[in-house]
């Protein structure tokens, strides 16, 4: 992974048990953007396509993901520029806009996405290894649970010690990331057959979904590919100069995007589209088997497995990263400001992996595991994107920061309406069962945000605070009641 090394820096003083704070240069953030996007989810991508839609809806679903991401992009770059000060990660833009709560359900969201994200990566994991050892299934049977719990706190350990990364660790897990996915391309590449591609243009022989359900169907997947699109802005204080989280951004988002596009698109050029549907994750693996071979599956799977190692790293410094920041800023209880004697968000790190192991364990009553984790993933982290881009809009719309020079006011405002038409956009095609799952888990978490405000005898909410956390509880209960009754099938 890129960015592993970056972000053991960039952690001093929460986590590296640095004396003295370290700055990160646009190189550096642009790696950390990148490795942040480019994890699990494109070695899914061929089969995921495949399921959903032909050529015609994917290159649509990618064009309204390149433009939406795109403009999310441009908004962190303004907002970097426009408030400096706020530096604590994407939650901060939600307080700063509209309100504590709203700041903490952006927070917790955020971090409850970060923590199913990370289960996407055991079920992957395990998955893969059924393709050699049979017991592991789908990535969720019982053994495989088994095999990802002592993972997961066998790096819990290791941080908890302070060795969150080392240079040798992230040489390896860039080349193991990086290397397959180029070898997939440029092999597809010559593989690549126009008559197969034409056929699949529209989803293949008896295919009869319309074209926007074809891209309905891929929106929860785009979104997925493109998380960490943010990670520039979440360590943003350590940025050489301001500017260079915005722009990392946008090199980070736009490198990214052609490897998605060409990952997704080639595999139509190889077989039928119904035959990429049927591919067992990682996909990327059974593609490049019928070209080349057996090995072919081998070399994506050990690739993929020691990627994704990485990625669960880092991405677990990510999710402890945000309860911490969130009680610096009074929005989370103070027992989650504590760091160990190694600097480590110690009580933090202990709450994320707990709520990754419980996760971790409902996967054992999915039906389709990696795709719940995977969708709800989206649903989770669009919640935040959503409050950033409205931020922007606000900010536009009041004419805060543009007393002075308002020149950019009106493109801005632009860039930050399709920014938050687009999170809208994919809230709504990902389907009202995701939002209420959503729910189900922000609703009770809310109770992190009564602890601090009783903490600091403040009053938990104000009225339209208080509109907001009872439409979250209805939608919590109607979730546990279409859960209850299969009316919302997991």
């Amino acid at each position: 992974m890129t960015s592993e090394q970056d972000f053991g820096t960039a952690i001093d003083p929460s986590y590296g048990g640095e004396t003295e704070k370290q700055t990160l240069s646009v190189w550096a953030l642009t790696a950390l953007v990148v490795g942040s996007m480019v994890g699990a989810g494109i070695f899914t991508l061929p089969s995921a396509f495949g399921r959903a839609t032909g050529v015609v809806g994917g290159l649509i679903a990618w064009a309204i993901a390149g433009v939406g991401m795109l403009m999310l992009a441009f908004v962190f770059q303004n907002l970097a520029q426009r408030k400096p000060e706020l530096d604590s990660g994407v939650f901060i833009y939600a307080k700063a806009g509209f309100g504590n709560y709203l700041g903490f359900l952006a927070a917790l969201a955020f971090w409850s996405g970060t923590c199913v994200g990370n289960v996407s990566y055991f079920v992957l994991i395990s998955s893969t290894l059924g393709a050699f050892f049979p017991i592991f299934g789908d990535g969720n049977t019982v053994q495989a649970i088994i095999v990802s719990s002592v993972i997961i706190w066998l790096f819990h350990t290791m941080i908890m010690r302070g060795v969150q990364t080392a240079a040798g660790l992230n040489t390896i897990v860039t080349i193991a990331k990086i290397v397959p996915i180029l070898v997939f391309i440029f092999v597809l590449l010559f593989a690549f057959n126009p008559d197969v591609f034409m056929a699949n243009l529209l989803g293949g022989q008896g295919y009869n979904e319309s074209i926007w359900s074809q891209v309905r169907s891929t929106m929860l997947v785009t979104v997925f590919v493109f998380i960490g699109i943010e990670g520039a802005s979440i360590y943003s204080r350590y940025a050489e100069k301001r500017s260079d989280v915005g722009l990392a951004t946008v090199l980070g988002f736009v490198g990214v995007l052609c490897l998605l596009v060409l990952v997704t698109m080639l595999p139509f050029g190889l077989m039928p589209r119904a035959e990429l549907a049927e591919l067992r994750n990682p996909s990327m693996a059974g593609a490049l088997e019928a070209v080349v071979g057996r090995w072919g599956s081998i070399f994506v799977s050990v690739g993929l497995l020691i990627s994704v190692l990485g990625a669960f790293l880092a991405w677990t410094l990510f999710a402890a990263e945000v309860p911490f920041m969130a009680a610096k800023s009074n929005l989370m209880p103070n027992f989650l400001n504590h760091e160990n004697a190694q600097k480590v968000p110690s009580r933090s790190l202990w709450m994320t992996n707990i709520v990754v192991q419980g996760f971790l364990i409902v996967t054992l009553f999915a039906q389709n595991a990696f795709d719940l984790a995977l969708e709800l993933t989206s649903a989770m982290s669009l919640i935040p994107y959503l409050l950033v881009a409205a931020f922007a809009l606000k900010l536009t719309l009041t004419r805060e920061t543009y007393e002075i020079n308002s020149r950019s006011r009106t493109t801005e405002m632009i860039i930050s309406l399709i920014a938050t038409a687009y999170a809208i956009l994919m809230l709504v095609a990902g389907g009202l069962d995701k939002l209420l799952l959503a729910a189900l888990i922000l609703a009770p978490g809310t109770a992190l945000f009564f602890l601090a405000r009783r903490e600091q005898g403040l009053r938990v909410f104000g009225f339209w605070e208080l509109v907001v956390f009872t439409v979250t509880v209805i939608a919590a209960l109607t979730a546990l009641y279409g859960l209850m009754t299969g009316l919302i099938a997991i």
